[in-house]
C-alpha cells in the first residue's frame, strides 16, 4: 500500500496592511482531521476562526513565518510574503513532501510546490493555514493595539479603513507602520507625516 505525501497548505495575512508584520502558516493536516470546521478565514467569523484554531493546534502540524514592517518597506510585500511562508514551512517536522499554495505569485520554496486559486476555498490544508495565518495575525495586532492605544489596533488589525487614515493623520505612523505603502509613501515625501 503506498504511503501518502505529506502535503503542508501555506497562506498569507496581512499583505495589503498598512502596518504589523505579514504573516505567513503552513499546515500539515492529520488524516482524521474534521475538515468541515475549515473555510477561507475570511468566511469564517472571528469565533469560527479561534475555535477552528485550537483543532488544528491540538492535532495538526503547523509553522508561522512573520516579517515585519521595516523589512517589508527593505525588500517589498511580494519577497517579505515569500520570506515569511519560507520560515512557517521550514519550521514544520515533518517536512512536507510538497506545498499547496493559495494563490498564483510563483512562490519560490526547496520543496515542490504548487499553487491554487482560491486554494484557501477549495483545499481544507490550504484552509488551515488561512485560518492559522489570520489568527495569528489578529492576536499580534491587538498586542500593538496595547503599546500603540491611539490607533485601535484591535479594531482594523492596520488595514487601511477610513478610521485609520483618520488616526495616521492626527498622530503620525507608529514603528509598525510600512512607510513604504500608500498613502504614507505619498505623505512622506510631502512632508506631512515625518
Amino acid at each position: 500500500m503506498p504511503v501518502a505525501k505529506i502535503i503542508a497548505g501555506v497562506d498569507e495575512a496581512g499583505r495589503g496592511c498598512l502596518a504589523g508584520p505579514v504573516v505567513a502558516a503552513a499546515v500539515i493536516l492529520p488524516k482524521n482531521f474534521p475538515t468541515k470546521i475549515l473555510a477561507d478565514s475570511k468566511k469564517l467569523s472571528e469565533k469560527q476562526r479561534e475555535e477552528a484554531f485550537i483543532e488544528i493546534e491540538r492535532h495538526a502540524v503547523f509553522g508561522v513565518g512573520e516579517v515585519e514592517a521595516r523589512e517589508i518597506d527593505k525588500i517589498g510585500i511580494k519577497k517579505a510574503t515569500n520570506l515569511a511562508m519560507k520560515v512557517a514551512v521550514e519550521s514544520l517536522n515533518p517536512q512536507p513532501q510538497e506545498i499547496w499554495v493559495d494563490g498564483c505569485d510563483r512562490f519560490r520554496f526547496e520543496i515542490p510546490a504548487r499553487e491554487f486559486v482560491r486554494g484557501d476555498a477549495i483545499y481544507p490544508v490550504i484552509s488551515a493555514a488561512s485560518i492559522v495565518a489570520k489568527v495569528w495575525r489578529d492576536r499580534l495586532m491587538c498586542e500593538f493595539g496595547k503599546k500603540y492605544p491611539g490607533y485601535s489596533f484591535a479594531n482594523h488589525k492596520g488595514y487601511g479603513t477610513l478610521h485609520h487614515i483618520r488616526k495616521l493623520l492626527k498622530l503620525r505612523p507608529t514603528a509598525i507602520h510600512r512607510r513604504s505603502f500608500e498613502p504614507l509613501k505619498t505623505w512622506s515625501v510631502q512632508g506631512r507625516l515625518f
